[in-house]
């Protein structure tokens, strides 16, 4: 069974959403504010967050902001603002993927299924893609027989952007994830490291230039195709 938070001010949206998964598996635990939200992920371990925007005292974007600060579990905003810079706004804000209300039954369920993928598809304490192999318990990166001499940033940074393909980081987020939420350390910093990590693939042959993409106006994305 996996754990989904599901989080809105409406009680009959937060019934819908558990009615249409519990029967493929899914145990909902139904939050009415984002507050709520936060006290549960802080003390307890959850597969997904699927999360409202429009709530009262603390809306979707903030508690998505907040949940990043300590958290990489995916997260899923629902919502009926279906405008484009609704959706950058929430990928900026460290959302994995964004449906929009009155949803399909079927789509969320795909979105759900593709977000929560990236996730099982890296064994514990190991992350690979194409050759390249994170240790993550000995901080070792290395591209076939080749070692990468990643510094322990570079090392975190590579290791979340390799964990979810295809998300797009914006600089704040990858701040706060890396160095921690209330750091003074500027965006450039983000650019700086960015720099170094496809140099160094590059100097172990790896065809760093496919995957390591600029969004620009947003941040930085790793392409699995």
């Amino acid at each position: 069974m996996k754990t989904v938070v599901l989080v809105d001010d409406e009680k009959r949206m937060l019934d819908l959403i558990e009615l249409y998964l519990s029967p493929h598996g899914y145990t909902c635990m139904k939050k009415n504010s984002g507050h709520e939200a936060l006290l549960f992920l802080r003390e307890n371990q959850a597969d997904l967050v699927i999360l409202d925007v429009m709530m009262p005292e603390m809306d979707g974007w903030e508690t998505c902001e907040k949940i990043r600060a300590f958290s990489d579990v995916p997260i899923i905003m629902l919502t009926a603002r279906d405008a484009a810079e609704e959706m950058v706004k929430g990928l900026k804000k460290g959302a994995d993927d964004y449906v929009t209300k009155p949803f399909n039954e079927e789509v969320l369920l795909a979105r759900i299924e593709a977000v929560t993928r990236r996730v099982r598809n890296h064994p514990a304490g190991y992350v690979k893609f194409n050759g390249i192999t994170l240790n993550e318990s000995a901080y070792e990166a290395h591209y076939q027989f080749k070692a990468i001499p990643l510094t322990p940033k570079e090392f975190s940074m590579l290791g979340l952007l390799l964990k979810y393909p295809n998300k797009v980081y914006s600089r704040d987020h990858l701040l706060s994830t890396i160095w921690g939420f209330k750091t003074d350390t500027e965006d450039r910093t983000i650019d700086s490291h960015i720099r170094n990590i496809r140099e160094k693939l590059r100097h172990v042959d790896f065809p760093v230039d496919q995957h390591l993409k600029t969004v620009w106006g947003i941040g930085y994305k790793w392409s699995s195709v």
